[in-house]
């Protein structure tokens, strides 16, 4: 009996991981189904079949393809037939799964391209008409004949932005070593609290990570003022929420035996954590950083336009008057920044490792 008991609990927990696995793809399903429906009726068959009237959104119309797509998508999921079952690993081995998650599977993303291509538009036609071939025409010979009456000025606008980027960049790292440290599962799931900790900044660090610098660089534009203050603190925030991730992802994929080893000596947390986890992660924390701060020079020359400081600035002055033989001179001097940024960094990467 007692040998049975471990074959029976395992049992148990096969037959729970298949009931959550099929609550996914059910979940799943209802929204393929869902996501299918609406493209079609809303996208496709308003561009084709309506001559692109543009039909008008109701409820109801969203009330009865969420119906059909809550049945359809549960009954397909039942069967253990469907594109979902076979993502999470429960779908029946038999010759119906494989036609119907081929077939779904590529008439979701044919579905995809092509309302993608009616909603953005595309237009050859309108790419290669003569009167836009002119414009485009004027506009790149003006870039590529640059008035240099306006260098010594820009100059300094690029060392503005090359120093709101390293600035963004070195006062970011402590708080982002903090940051991902606490954001690292391994380190904080040995505790109730670790792990409320672990969640609550996982929240906070995607919620800010997912707002970018230019939203940043609007709102500090507004909280303290334009200039290179604002574009500092917008590539800051940004700075420390993207490293965070990228660092405690690292500190995450270490090799356990040294922390068990350590742990075994009677060490206490922050002695495991100096010695057997800070030795792996030296170096690619060192090569997150410098790659962060190749990424901060180019955004900061895209802040500047909403305020940041720096030569963006002077880029969107010169823009908005139609100058385009400064505005060449200006993209010219931040091509060149950013491909000797990159070059650098590129290096000192090579040289760490």
């Amino acid at each position: 009996m007692s040998a049975s008991l471990p074959h029976e609990i395992i049992k148990k927990q096969k037959a729970k991981e298949f009931r959550i696995n099929q609550l996914r793809a059910i979940s799943l399903d209802i929204f393929f189904i869902f996501y299918s429906i609406l493209v079609v009726h809303r996208t496709i068959l308003n561009r084709f079949l309506f001559e692109n009237k543009n039909l008008p959104f109701t409820w109801g119309d969203t009330a009865i393809i969420a119906v059909i797509s809550i049945v359809a998508g549960t009954a397909w999921a039942l069967s253990g037939t469907s594109l979902s079952c076979k993502l999470f690993g429960i779908a029946k081995d038999n010759k119906t799964t494989k036609w119907t998650v081929e077939i779904f599977g590529w008439f979701l993303f044919n579905i995809t391209f092509i309302s993608g291509w009616i909603v953005t538009k595309i237009s050859i036609v309108d790419l290669f008409s003569p009167d836009g071939l002119a414009g485009a025409g004027r506009i790149f010979g003006a870039l590529f004949t640059p008035n240099m009456e306006i260098f010594d000025e820009a100059l300094f606008a690029i060392i503005e932005t090359i120093y709101i980027a390293l600035i963004a960049t070195i006062v970011s790292i402590p708080v982002t070593l903090i940051f991902s440290f606490l954001a690292a599962r391994n380190l904080m799931e040995d505790s109730k609290t670790g792990l409320v900790v672990y969640n609550v900044l996982r929240v906070i660090l995607n919620f800010t990570r997912s707002i970018e610098p230019l939203i940043w660089a609007i709102i500090f534009s507004v909280w303290i003022g334009i200039g290179p203050y604002a574009g500092m603190l917008s590539l800051l925030i940004h700075t420390i929420a993207s490293n965070a991730k990228l660092y405690s992802e690292a500190i995450e994929s270490i090799e356990p035996g040294p922390v068990e080893a350590i742990t075994a000596t009677g060490a206490n947390k922050f002695q495991v954590i100096w010695y057997a986890v800070v030795p792996q992660i030296v170096l690619p924390f060192l090569s997150f950083t410098i790659y962060r701060w190749d990424i901060n020079v180019r955004m900061a020359t895209i802040i500047g336009l909403v305020g940041g400081g720096g030569i963006g600035t002077m880029l969107i002055q010169y823009q908005g008057l139609a100058r385009w033989h400064e505005v060449g001179l200006i993209v010219i001097m931040i091509a060149i920044v950013v491909w000797v940024m990159d070059f650098i960094s590129a290096k000192i990467r090579a040289a760490i490792y």
